[in-house]
Protein backbone atom coordinates (compact mmCIF):
# COMPACT_ATOMS: atom_id res chain seq x y z
CA UNK A 1 0.00 0.00 0.00
CA UNK A 2 1.15 3.70 -0.60
CA UNK A 3 2.02 5.22 2.95
CA UNK A 4 -1.47 6.23 4.05
CA UNK A 5 -4.87 6.31 2.90
CA UNK A 6 -7.88 7.25 4.62
CA UNK A 7 -11.18 6.23 3.62
CA UNK A 8 -14.19 8.53 5.21
CA UNK A 9 -17.29 6.76 4.83
CA UNK A 10 -20.73 8.48 4.98
CA UNK A 11 -23.87 5.85 5.15
CA UNK A 12 -27.55 6.03 5.94
CA UNK A 13 -28.72 4.01 8.78
CA UNK A 14 -29.24 0.93 7.99
CA UNK A 15 -27.11 0.64 4.35
CA UNK A 16 -24.67 -2.20 6.23
CA UNK A 17 -22.31 0.83 5.78
CA UNK A 18 -20.60 -0.04 9.60
CA UNK A 19 -20.13 -3.30 8.47
CA UNK A 20 -18.33 -2.35 5.44
CA UNK A 21 -16.10 -0.32 7.20
CA UNK A 22 -15.26 -3.26 9.22
CA UNK A 23 -14.71 -5.22 5.89
CA UNK A 24 -12.59 -2.46 4.75
CA UNK A 25 -10.42 -2.69 8.06
CA UNK A 26 -9.87 -6.36 7.61
CA UNK A 27 -8.94 -5.87 4.11
CA UNK A 28 -6.25 -3.63 4.41
CA UNK A 29 -5.15 -3.90 7.81
CA UNK A 30 -6.21 -0.57 9.12
CA UNK A 31 -8.17 0.84 11.89
CA UNK A 32 -11.72 1.34 11.91
CA UNK A 33 -12.93 4.45 13.60
CA UNK A 34 -16.26 4.92 14.64
CA UNK A 35 -17.03 4.84 18.66
CA UNK A 36 -13.79 4.66 19.17
CA UNK A 37 -13.46 8.35 18.01
CA UNK A 38 -15.55 9.13 21.43
CA UNK A 39 -13.22 7.70 23.18
CA UNK A 40 -10.24 9.67 21.89
CA UNK A 41 -11.63 13.00 21.92
CA UNK A 42 -12.61 12.02 25.25
CA UNK A 43 -9.26 11.54 26.47
CA UNK A 44 -8.27 14.17 24.67
CA UNK A 45 -10.35 17.06 26.68
CA UNK A 46 -10.85 15.27 29.87
CA UNK A 47 -14.37 14.95 29.60
CA UNK A 48 -16.17 12.11 30.20
CA UNK A 49 -16.78 9.52 27.02
CA UNK A 50 -20.71 10.12 27.88
CA UNK A 51 -21.21 13.43 27.09
CA UNK A 52 -19.85 12.42 23.70
CA UNK A 53 -21.74 9.88 23.35
CA UNK A 54 -24.96 11.67 23.95
CA UNK A 55 -23.86 14.76 21.45
CA UNK A 56 -22.54 12.10 18.24
CA UNK A 57 -23.65 13.84 15.54
CA UNK A 58 -25.98 15.95 16.84
CA UNK A 59 -26.30 19.36 17.22
CA UNK A 60 -27.52 20.07 21.02
CA UNK A 61 -26.40 22.09 23.84
CA UNK A 62 -25.35 19.35 26.70
CA UNK A 63 -24.89 20.87 30.91
CA UNK A 64 -21.36 18.72 31.36
CA UNK A 65 -21.28 19.77 35.34
CA UNK A 66 -21.95 16.25 35.56
CA UNK A 67 -19.77 14.20 32.83
CA UNK A 68 -16.53 15.86 33.98
CA UNK A 69 -14.07 13.42 34.11
CA UNK A 70 -10.94 15.10 35.49
CA UNK A 71 -9.87 18.75 36.26
CA UNK A 72 -8.44 19.41 32.90
CA UNK A 73 -9.92 22.46 31.98
CA UNK A 74 -10.41 23.85 35.50
CA UNK A 75 -14.04 24.57 36.94
CA UNK A 76 -16.40 23.14 34.52
CA UNK A 77 -18.72 26.19 32.97
CA UNK A 78 -22.64 25.47 32.25
CA UNK A 79 -22.85 24.43 28.96
CA UNK A 80 -20.27 22.68 26.50
CA UNK A 81 -21.78 23.93 22.72
CA UNK A 82 -21.78 21.69 19.51
CA UNK A 83 -19.02 23.53 18.14
CA UNK A 84 -16.84 23.02 21.20
CA UNK A 85 -17.31 19.30 20.85
CA UNK A 86 -16.97 19.27 16.86
CA UNK A 87 -13.64 21.28 17.08
CA UNK A 88 -12.02 18.65 19.74
CA UNK A 89 -13.60 15.46 17.83
CA UNK A 90 -12.10 17.14 14.29
CA UNK A 91 -8.60 17.74 16.01
CA UNK A 92 -8.83 13.47 16.86
CA UNK A 93 -9.58 13.40 13.77
CA UNK A 94 -6.78 15.04 12.04
CA UNK A 95 -4.33 13.63 14.44
CA UNK A 96 -5.04 10.29 13.81
CA UNK A 97 -4.90 11.16 9.72
CA UNK A 98 -1.46 12.51 9.98
CA UNK A 99 -0.39 9.07 12.24
CA UNK A 100 -1.67 6.38 10.41
CA UNK A 101 -4.00 5.04 7.52
CA UNK A 102 -7.71 4.18 8.50
CA UNK A 103 -11.08 4.00 7.66
CA UNK A 104 -13.59 6.72 9.72
CA UNK A 105 -16.86 6.32 9.67
CA UNK A 106 -19.30 9.94 9.98
CA UNK A 107 -18.45 12.72 12.15
CA UNK A 108 -18.25 14.83 9.05
CA UNK A 109 -14.23 13.62 8.37
CA UNK A 110 -14.52 14.12 4.55
CA UNK A 111 -14.93 17.76 5.30
CA UNK A 112 -12.72 17.85 7.89
CA UNK A 113 -10.05 16.11 6.24
CA UNK A 114 -10.82 17.50 3.09
CA UNK A 115 -7.33 19.20 2.34
CA UNK A 116 -5.20 16.05 2.51
CA UNK A 117 -4.67 14.28 -0.62
CA UNK A 118 -4.24 10.76 0.47
CA UNK A 119 -8.61 10.34 0.99
CA UNK A 120 -11.69 8.68 -0.43
CA UNK A 121 -15.00 9.82 0.44
CA UNK A 122 -17.56 7.27 0.29
CA UNK A 123 -21.27 7.09 1.01
CA UNK A 124 -23.25 4.29 1.65
CA UNK A 125 -26.76 3.97 0.67
CA UNK A 126 -29.07 1.13 -0.29
CA UNK A 127 -33.12 0.93 -0.96
CA UNK A 128 -35.54 1.92 1.55
CA UNK A 129 -37.23 -1.60 1.91
CA UNK A 130 -33.37 -3.29 2.56
CA UNK A 131 -32.37 -1.02 5.24
CA UNK A 132 -35.27 -1.34 7.08
CA UNK A 133 -34.99 -5.39 6.50
CA UNK A 134 -31.47 -5.05 8.04
CA UNK A 135 -32.45 -2.72 10.86
CA UNK A 136 -35.42 -4.92 11.69
CA UNK A 137 -33.22 -7.94 12.16
CA UNK A 138 -30.37 -5.99 13.89
CA UNK A 139 -32.33 -4.72 15.96
CA UNK A 140 -35.25 -6.88 16.91
CA UNK A 141 -37.88 -3.91 16.10
CA UNK A 142 -41.32 -4.37 14.03
CA UNK A 143 -41.52 -2.54 10.96
CA UNK A 144 -42.68 0.94 12.17
CA UNK A 145 -40.17 1.29 15.03
CA UNK A 146 -37.59 0.09 12.07
CA UNK A 147 -39.39 2.86 9.94
CA UNK A 148 -39.07 5.50 12.64
CA UNK A 149 -35.60 4.95 13.63
CA UNK A 150 -34.53 4.78 10.51
CA UNK A 151 -35.98 8.65 9.87
CA UNK A 152 -34.88 9.91 12.70
CA UNK A 153 -31.17 8.62 12.66
CA UNK A 154 -31.04 9.98 8.85
CA UNK A 155 -32.47 13.25 9.92
CA UNK A 156 -29.83 13.82 12.67
CA UNK A 157 -26.76 12.58 10.40
CA UNK A 158 -28.28 14.92 7.72
CA UNK A 159 -28.54 18.07 10.41
CA UNK A 160 -25.56 17.50 11.66
CA UNK A 161 -23.25 17.26 9.02
CA UNK A 162 -24.98 20.02 6.78
CA UNK A 163 -24.60 22.33 9.47
CA UNK A 164 -20.93 21.73 10.05
CA UNK A 165 -19.58 21.36 6.34
CA UNK A 166 -21.90 23.58 5.05
CA UNK A 167 -22.71 20.85 2.31
CA UNK A 168 -25.21 18.25 1.65
CA UNK A 169 -25.46 14.93 3.01
CA UNK A 170 -25.87 12.12 1.00
CA UNK A 171 -25.72 14.13 -2.14
CA UNK A 172 -23.28 12.38 -4.27
CA UNK A 173 -21.02 15.51 -5.85
CA UNK A 174 -19.72 16.28 -2.22
CA UNK A 175 -18.36 12.60 -2.47
CA UNK A 176 -16.01 10.19 -4.52
CA UNK A 177 -18.21 7.36 -4.62
CA UNK A 178 -21.58 6.46 -3.55
CA UNK A 179 -22.65 2.70 -4.00
CA UNK A 180 -25.59 0.86 -3.23
CA UNK A 181 -24.51 -2.23 -0.72
CA UNK A 182 -27.20 -4.10 -1.41
CA UNK A 183 -25.63 -4.75 -5.56
CA UNK A 184 -22.73 -6.57 -4.46
CA UNK A 185 -23.45 -7.16 -0.89
CA UNK A 186 -20.88 -6.26 2.38
CA UNK A 187 -17.89 -7.64 1.10
CA UNK A 188 -17.98 -6.85 -2.37
CA UNK A 189 -18.70 -3.41 -2.03
CA UNK A 190 -15.23 -3.31 0.30
CA UNK A 191 -13.72 -4.54 -2.77
CA UNK A 192 -15.20 -2.02 -5.18
CA UNK A 193 -14.44 0.64 -3.01
CA UNK A 194 -10.81 -0.62 -2.37
CA UNK A 195 -10.63 -1.27 -6.36
CA UNK A 196 -11.99 2.40 -6.66
CA UNK A 197 -9.14 3.47 -4.84
CA UNK A 198 -6.56 1.66 -6.37
CA UNK A 199 -7.64 2.67 -9.84
CA UNK A 200 -7.60 6.53 -8.32
CA UNK A 201 -3.74 5.91 -7.74
CA UNK A 202 -4.35 6.44 -3.51
CA UNK A 203 -4.16 3.06 -2.39
CA UNK A 204 -1.12 0.60 -4.60
CA UNK A 205 -2.15 -2.01 -7.13
CA UNK A 206 -0.06 -4.39 -4.11
CA UNK A 207 -2.91 -3.76 -1.13
CA UNK A 208 -0.82 -4.12 2.34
Amino acid sequence: MKDKIIINLGRQFGSGGKQVAIELGKKLGIHVYDNDLITKAAESSGFSPDVFKKKDEKRNLFPVSSFFATQTFGAPKNFLNGENLFQIQSSVIREIAEKESAVIVGRCADYILRDLGCTVDVFITAPQENRIARIMERMGLDRDKAVELMEKTDRKRETYYNYYTFGNWGVASNYDLCIDSSILGIEGTADYIIDFATRAGILGKEGK
